[in-house]
């Protein structure tokens, strides 16, 4: 077992399944990743339940929405006009394929990524994380919590985004729900004990962590 699998398995075996990503269908996937960029989940939620609310939340009723009277349903999540411009130019992407997710599934991972980044406004993290959470392709999805824990364990010291994702997909098997599982337990860890300021005294994987070994 390697040192990456390992530390999977202590963080499932400490906190269980995690059930990612809170969302009824790939759709909201999409919108809340997206809406989530530079803000805390909790106010995506309020977003999304607004478009819940107004029976909105499918591609097709909120292309035929104003941009200025989405950013208005969306001012919970910050950056409210930029990001409803940003859904705008999803959804626009989106309408070449008229909806259909069948045409898009059948494209290959690389191609369908490369669209999405095509997309003004859709980074590598969002794209990587509609890969994954919205059409179930094998995308390992880097963020802010991914770097800190891993660079901490003494795993990889590179700050780059593609460099950690080569990383993970290299030394783990080619598999959604890994994938899926593996990135909800690292952010669910980086929320508990391996915060901007950690707390290494409790943790469970100190002993296995460059950083908690050197500061304890």
């Amino acid at each position: 077992m390697n040192r990456v699998y390992e530390i999977y398995k202590d963080l499932y075996d400490y906190y269980g399944p995690q059930h990612w990503w809170p969302a009824d269908d790939w759709f909201e996937v999409t919108v809340g990743a997206i809406l989530t960029q530079n803000t805390s989940w909790n106010n995506v939620e309020k977003s999304i339940e607004n478009l819940k609310q107004r029976d909105l939340l499918e591609p097709e009723k909120l292309s035929k929405i104003e941009e200025d009277d989405l950013a208005q349903l969306i001012r919970s999540s910050g950056f409210y006009n930029l990001k409803s411009k940003r859904l705008k130019n999803f959804l626009e992407w989106l309408k070449k394929y008229n909806y259909d997710t069948d045409k898009i599934k059948n494209k290959s991972v690389t191609s369908l990524r490369e669209e999405l980044l095509s997309i003004k406004g859709i980074g590598k993290e969002t794209a990587d994380s509609i890969l994954l959470y919205a059409f179930e392709m094998p995308v390992f999805v880097i963020d802010a919590y991914t770097k800190r824990m891993f660079s901490r364990l003494g795993l990889i010291l590179s700050r780059e985004y593609d460099e950690f994702q080569n990383f993970f997909e290299k030394n783990l098997t080619k598999d959604v729900q890994l994938y899926n599982e593996y990135h909800a337990l690292i952010v669910k860890h980086s929320k508990v004990y391996c915060k901007k300021t950690p707390k290494c005294s409790n943790c469970f994987l100190k002993e296995k962590c460059n950083w908690g070994v050197n500061n304890l």
